[in-house]
This record gives C-alpha cells, structure tokens and sequence, in this order.
C-alpha cells in the first residue's frame, strides 16, 4: 500500500495491490474483502444497531464529520479491466469482487485498488481521530478476509475486536505530515522527508492485524529484550521506567514459557487496548482508594492487555467462532503467574488486612477465587452463556467479563483434574501448530485429547459446548476412627469430575478425584482425622452452589451453618447462614423521616430463597412501620420460561396523617425471554393478589373503601434498544366490588435526524362496577393508588406541593382538569416530542366516560424537562381544557415533577447496557 494522511479532514488516500495466493483446494470465482472501516459510514449498519442494542446513543448522535467511511473505492484486476464488486445494504463492512477467470488451487491473482478511507472519532470506540491530534488506526484498510470450510468468513464489524483477516504480508509506504509521529508493531524504518511529509516505510509477514498509531509526540516507550521490543503507554506515572522494565522482562518471560515465543519483531500494549478490555475490579476503584502497589496495577494491566495482544497478532484462529480459546489461554496464564508471582494476593488487596472487615467473604477471597465469582453472578441470574458459542451471540457481561473468566477457570479445572502440566504442553504445543498453518478449534481439541491420559470428551462437550451447570452434594456420610463412607449426588445429572478433600483445621488432609463416571456412588475412604469432608474445596469446578459441599465429621449437626452478620453487602460465604444490615432512612409526608434497619440475605450472587426485612421509626407518629418480602426463586435452563418468582410482600405505612394502611401482596411472576439472549425482548406474566387493611381517617373525604381485596393478573411485552423501545401491557382486576381491564401501549423512536417521538396509548373499560365513589375509578392525572404500587410521597394530598408529584400511570396528564375521573371507560394518548437536548413538547388528548354522563373529550399540551427519564423530570402545562393555564393565577401550582429516590432506578440504567 502507498497510504497519505490528511490531517485535516482525517482521511487516507490509499493505493493497494492484493496478491492473492489461493493455497485452498477450491476453485475460487470471488475474492471477499474486509472493509470494517465502512461499517461507520451510517445509522443502520450491524455496528450501528449494536451500539443501539446496548443502549450506546453517541453514534446515533453523532455528526456526519465524526463518522468513518470507504469512500471512491476502484478495482482493477489482473488483466488490467474493471473488477466487479458488491457490497450489500446490510452488510457494508465487506465487499466481494468479482474474478473474471476462476482462480484454482495453488494460483495466484493480483487486485489493484484505489480508495479513500474518512477516519472515524475515537469516542465510539477508542479507534480513530480525537481532539488532540492523535490517530489510533484498526482495520482501516480492505483486506482478504479469511477462507475456511470451502467458503470466505463473512463477519461484520461488532465492536468486537474479532476481524477474521486472512494470513498476510504487508509492504506499506506512509505519508503523514511533517509534525507527526508515527508507531507500530510492523517493522518500520527511519522517515525520510519529502516536502511536507514524512514518509515511513512498513512492513510485516504472516500476520492477521496490527496496530497503527499516528500522534504529534509519539506517547510509547520501548522495552527491548532479546529478539523482542515491546511499545507501550499504559498510563502508569507514580513507578519508575526501571520497574516497568522489570515487570515487562518477568511477564514476558513467562509468556514465553508458559505459551511460545512471540513470532514477531514488535507487540503493541497500548492504554486503549487496555480500556477496551480492562481488568475488572481494578478499573472500577476509584483514584483515592489503592489497595494495591502501583506496581502490581502496572504488572496486572501490562500481564492482561500485553496477553490479549500477544494472542491477538500470533493465533490464527478465527477469533469470532474461536474466541473461547484466546480467552481460556488469557485468563488460565493470569492464574497461574497469579499462583506463582503473588500467591498471597487478595482480591481487595491492602483492604483485607484492615479488622474491622476480616469477618467480610469478600475480602478474604484470593485474587484468582474472584473469576469464579464473575461467572456465576450471571449463571445465578440465569443468563450464563456456552463458551464454544460465537463472540457476537453473547451478550455484554459475558462477552467482556463472565465467558472470559470461565473459559479460564475451564482451562485451570481441566489441569487440575489430569494433574501432569497437560494442559501446558498442549497450549505450547497448540502454538507451535499454530506457526505453520492456519487452525481451529478441531486442532485444539485434538491436541489436548492426545495429550491427556484420562477420557475428557466431557469438558468439551459440557463444559465449553452447553451451559448445563454442576451441581454435587453430600447425602449418606458416616464415619468410623479410621475411615469415612459417603454417598454423592448429583443434582443436575451433568457428569464432570468433582474433587473430594479431607479438612483439619483449614488444612487439606488429602484430596482425590472422582471421575464422571464415579459419581451418584458410595465410597469408603482412609479419614486420617479430618474433621470436615468438602467437594471442590478450592472450588476448581465451576460449580453452581457450593452451600451443600461439606459435612462435619465431629458433632452431632454435620450440616448446622453459624449466623454471621456482615454490614451492608457480602458475597455467599458457603460455611455460614448470613444476614446483612444496613441502615435506612425513607420519607413520606405522613411518616416524616424514618430511620429503620433492614436485614436481608441478598448476596452479591442471586439465591434461591431472599428475604427482606425492614422496620423503620416514623419520626412523625412515632410508631413502627416498614415492609418485608420473601421471596422463592426457581431458574429453568432450557426454555423460554426462564424464571418463575414467588413471593409474599407486606409494608405498613401511614396514607395519612392520622391513618396507616396495611398492605399483603403474595404473587407469582413468570418470566420468559427469546431464544437469542441478545434479543432485548423481555415478557412477563404476573398474578398476583393485593389485600388491604387501611385505618379510617378523619381528613380524608373518602372513607368508605377501608378493606378490600383485588386480584390482578397482568401480562408485560416490552423490547427496548436506544433508537427504539416498544411495550405492550394488558391488566385484569378482580374484587367483589369491580372488576376493570386496561391495555397500555407504549412506543419510543429515535430518528435519522435525532429527532425523537414518544407515544402512549392507555385503554381501560370496567366490568363491572358497584362502588360508590372514585377511589377504584381510572385516574386521568393522579392516580388514587389502591394497590399501593407507587412511591407517592403525599398520597392523599389534593392540593400543595406533593400533590404536583407526577407518575405516569392511568391516563397519563399533566394538567389537572374538572373530570379527574372515569368510572366507566377511558381512552387516552399521551406524546412528546424533542425540540432540543432534553426539552420537549408534550400533548396529551383523551376520551372519558362516567355513569349518566356523556363522554368527554379532553386535552392539555406542555413543556417537559426530561433532565434524567423517570429519575427527575418537570413538566410545565401551557394549554388545555382550562385555557391558557400559563398566563392563569397561582401557576406554579400546575407544574408538575417527577422525583425518583430509589437507587435501583439508576442501577437498572446501567444494567440494560450489561444485561
């Protein structure tokens, strides 16, 4: 390639010549190139709609200079003539081109391109051009794509770092303007200057990327060793150039050994391959709190990304199909130079050492035990995913954090369980392979297969081929002076070895291996006074409950766990019965503020069976109220039935100054989700029964609905991306004063021109109804709340600040009209739509029908601050049924707000981009 940068509109100008080696044994009539630069070029790309599926707005925010793009592309083929070439609307990040003669085995043909590549901004994903001069360049030119399996691999650009390049040598000559610097992991030579540009002179073989950074003061230091020169700027300003040269010389040596010898000149470790892939858990503490030495941050940050590049630039694997075996080999080395460099490591570091938290599971983990912890808060949740599945089915936390740590515990499991470094000399083996010829998982496995002198056809086909999960325990055990007999279980009916040790005091007396085909057995076994039996002891299986791993040997309660009691949040310690306290404070107008203490057992990790206690002092009556929920979890692996939730919910409060209300809500939540866990389509099925208890009060006009009981069944549909976000909602309420049906549809659409509409239908008829006043009646601005599923802070206020809280519910106005309610039907329609960042114009019109009345046409109209949805926003009426509400008295009674205090509101922002 000739490539020219202009700085100025951050393009390059690019002239190329492919030779194309046909070294298959097919017949090629076409040659497909990757081209994921184009996949910038618009809104509706596959990389567009991720973004958008992870609810990511600034690309579709973004202005028309920010974006990159192949632009001008010309193809001239072998005999000199235009080459025909394709590239379709929904995939425009590679291109096929047409050969006029077929290419057969072992021949070559040339392509000759032109083209202009318009740069990307770096802030969709740390590729590309930023403010400060600087480029960072990543697949930013046409290339063969990989050829597998009689076919070229036709993979768009996912954010995923995994382009399926084919094996390549490259001859580059850069032109950059005089003022730049230029860095890369290909062999380079001195810039020669030619008028106003430097010229450097690139090259590399057998590669499948590399990197290419252009800044005006090169930020990389070098660190040579042997045959080998690191480039790197990890940001890591408090240790000095000689202890990041002695780290880089420890890891790189152990890599070396561990894996093979890098094949190649140069390897880039960069701070954006670092922040596109950090370390979890050290990236999320903040600069003021460092458990750790600068130094071992470094050494962490360096052993990571300089493995991903490593591995990246020298396997010639398809790294979508075959990502499980980049990240089982990335994560099983961090183990191990983990094990050997730090072995007394914690995961909180320092803070482990501190005594007021020495009774906290979580800081008494080791720094390896916390990849085990990653993967089952999804497998937990339901929402683990089989490693062996492509890199762009996963969805976010398991493709950044929880797949990547298990495949590395699947590799640590299985090296354990054949004891003798197999798995060592398979990997080394592997990469040794992988120099030679281009490979695939198939040559993987083969290779650990005829290594291992024991059957492990289960680890490829339950542990990286299915998501089944392993679950043991103990039943019979019985024990003499001399020897132990005891029975295991499997729970799940998954077969995988499961290690079984003998405890003393914390010390392992022995440890043995069961086979697959050992377990639901008896064995007899020598005791050598252990006092406690464990499997998985060192939690070398990826086991999903831990909890039922041990039997005491001593006493007549093998099975009795301690109550420990741990401040605020823990992880599952497996040997204790655990409660959680944390102090609250909640408010309401009636209640005032109320100190309370609420103990739990909701570990990081999700349990089976939650409970939920919280007492509070209510400082303005000076009695006791609170809530408390108990809850039943069961997961369903294989359906699309993946959870039902049992539970039964009471809170007593005060709805008024001088009453309380009792509430008892038992219920049962289905939830189901698509096939494809990417797929944002979430349904849920609830039914649910709501008894009421409230005190009479003096001070609220309504007092004939004192006790009462509704059934309420409701079905949820909703799909949501950040361009577009669809819910459909149907609710039946049965009691035997009423019963009413409501349907609610809501739908949110981003545009091309960022233009943003939102719009709501709610529908709700009754069945019947032989109450007396409005209390059960459809609202059209304030509901009454008869279920108490709102968090109203004044709930019985007509009038005054707290009756200007706003949520949206029922009928949905802003405005207060003259007919608040309907007690036969109701139909209305709320929308808005943005007029400039996070103003907007909203109207609301309806249809509302009560008993010996005619239908009533109503409407109002406003502004609305959407400052942070459902968090904080206000609304101000302008124009409605009441006329000109803006220029009428007493305006500022009219606006209304919405005030959210609950961080779980927060929390589910960012768990939809995760989860």
């Amino acid at each position: 390639m000739i490539v020219e940068l202009n700085s100025a509109d951050k393009t390059l100008n690019i002239q190329q010549e492919i030779t194309f080696f046909n070294q298959s044994n097919d017949t090629l009539t076409s040659i497909v190139l990757n081209d994921w630069n184009n996949a910038y070029s618009d809104k509706n790309t596959p990389l567009a709609k991720r973004f958008s599926d992870e609810f990511y707005r600034g690309f579709h925010l973004a202005k028309i200079e920010e974006r990159g793009s192949t632009n001008n592309l010309t193809i001239i083929d072998a005999n000199l003539l235009f080459a025909s070439w394709e590239r379709t609307e929904k995939n425009p990040d590679y291109i096929e081109v047409k050969l006029r003669q077929k290419l057969l085995p072992n021949q070559k043909t040339t392509l000759h391109l032109t083209y202009i590549t318009k740069i990307p901004s770096d802030k969709f994903t740390k590729y590309g051009f930023n403010d400060k001069g600087e480029i960072n360049l990543k697949n930013w030119f046409l290339t063969p794509a990989r050829y597998e399996n009689h076919d070229f691999i036709r993979n768009s650009n996912n954010n995923l770092d995994d382009i399926a390049n084919a094996v390549s040598s490259y001859d580059i000559t850069l032109k950059i303007p005089v003022g730049l610097e230029v860095t890369s992991d290909l062999n380079s030579s001195l810039p020669n200057k030619t008028g106003d540009f430097l010229n450097y002179k690139l090259s590399g073989n057998n590669r499948t990327d590399f990197s290419l950074f252009v800044e005006p003061k090169t930020s990389f230091i070098s660190f040579k060793k042997n045959n080998n020169e690191v480039l790197t700027n990890l940001k890591e300003n408090k240790i000095s150039d000689i202890q990041k040269a002695v780290i880089i010389d420890r890891v790189m040596d152990y890599v070396n050994t561990l894996v093979g010898k890098y094949p190649h000149e140069k390897i880039i470790v960069s701070q954006t391959d670092y922040e596109r892939n950090p370390f979890y858990g050290l990236n999320q503490l903040p600069s003021f709190l460092s458990p750790f030495t600068d130094e071992f941050i470094f050494e962490i940050k360096f052993l990571k990304t300089y493995l991903n590049s490593y591995l990246k630039t020298s396997l010639r694997l398809d790294p979508r199909k075959d990502n499980w075996i980049y990240d089982g080999i990335q994560v099983y080395t961090m183990m191990k130079y983990i094990d050997e460099n730090h072995p007394n490591t914690k995961m909180f570091g320092s803070v482990s050492k501190l005594r007021l938290l020495k009774s906290y599971n979580l800081t008494n983990l080791s720094f390896n035990e916390q990849y085990s912890y990653f993967y089952m808060l999804m497998a937990r949740k339901n929402l683990d995913q089989p490693l062996g599945n492509p890199k762009n089915s996963l969805i976010k936390f398991n493709e950044q954090i929880a797949s990547k740590y298990r495949a590395g515990l699947s590799f640590r499991y299985l090296d354990d369980y054949l004891e003798h470094d197999e798995v060592n000399n398979s990997i080394r083996q592997f990469y040794v392979e992988n120099k030679e010829k281009q490979v695939s998982r198939t040559d993987f496995e083969r290779i650990l297969k005829s290594n291992a002198d024991k059957d492990i056809n289960w680890f490829f086909k339950t542990i990286i081929g299915s998501r089944e999960i392993i679950d043991y325990k103990f039943t019979d055990v019985s024990k003499t002076k001399d020897s132990i007999t005891f029975s295991i279980k499997n729970k799940t009916n998954v077969s995988v070895p499961i290690p079984v040790y003998g405890v003393k005091k914390g010390e392992i007396v022995f440890k043995k291996w069961l086979d697959a085909n050992e377990t639901d057995s008896t064995f007899t076994i020598e005791r050598k006074n252990t006092d406690k039996i464990v499997l998985n002891y060192n939690n070398e299986v990826p086991e999903y409950n831990l909890r039922n791993n041990w039997k005491s040997l001593k006493g007549f309660y093998p099975t009795n766990r301690p109550i420990k009691f741990n401040f605020m949040k823990d992880l599952e310690d497996p040997y204790y019965n655990q409660i959680l306290y944390v102090p609250t404070l909640t408010y309401n107008l009636y209640d005032g503020f109320s100190p309370g203490l609420r103990l739990h057992n909701r570990t990081i990790l999700d349990k089976p069976f939650i409970f939920d206690i919280n007492p509070a002092y209510s400082s303005k009556t000076n009695n006791l109220t609170g809530s408390a929920v108990l809850v039943v979890n069961q997961n369903y692996r294989n359906s699309a039935l993946y959870n039902v939730r049992y539970s039964v919910s009471g809170s007593y409060f005060h709805y008024a100054p001088d009453a309380a209300y009792l509430r008892i809500n038992p219920s049962v939540q289905l939830r189901i989700r698509e096939e494809n866990f990417r797929d944002n389509r979430k349904q849920l099925i609830l039914f649910r029964q709501v008894l009421v208890n409230r005190e009479k009060s003096a001070l609220v006009i309504d007092n004939s609905t004192e006790n009462y009981s509704v059934f309420d069944a409701k079905y949820i549909n909703t799909r949501t991306e950040v361009t577009n976000h669809f819910n459909f909602t149907s609710d039946l309420q049965l009691s035997s004063k009423f019963g009413k049906v409501a349907t609610e549809f809501e739908y949110r659409k981003l545009f091309e021109n960022n233009f943003q509409i939102n719009l709501r239908l709610y529908a709700g008829s009754f069945l019947y109804n032989r109450t007396a006043s409005d209390f059960f009646s459809f609202a059209l601005d304030r509901p009454t709340d008869y279920l108490f599923d709102y968090n109203y802070y004044g709930r019985s206020e007509n009038s005054g600040f707290f009756s200007q809280q706003f949520i949206l519910a029922e009928g949905g106005f802003k405005s207060k009209l003259d007919t608040p309610f309907a007690n036969q039907w109701i139909t209305t329609l709320n929308g808005s739509f943005n007029i400039w960042n996070w103003m907007e114009v909203y109207s609301d019109i309806g249809l509302i029908k009560n008993r010996n009345q005619n239908e009533k046409f109503v409407y109002d109209s406003g502004i609305r601050l959407n400052l942070v949805t459902d968090y904080f926003e206000l609304y101000f009426p302008i124009y409605s049924n009441n006329g000109w509400e803006i220029g009428q008295n007493n305006y500022n009674e009219k606006i209304r707000f919405v005030v959210t205090f609950s961080p779980k509101t927060l929390i589910n922002l960012f768990n939809r981009k995760w989860f």
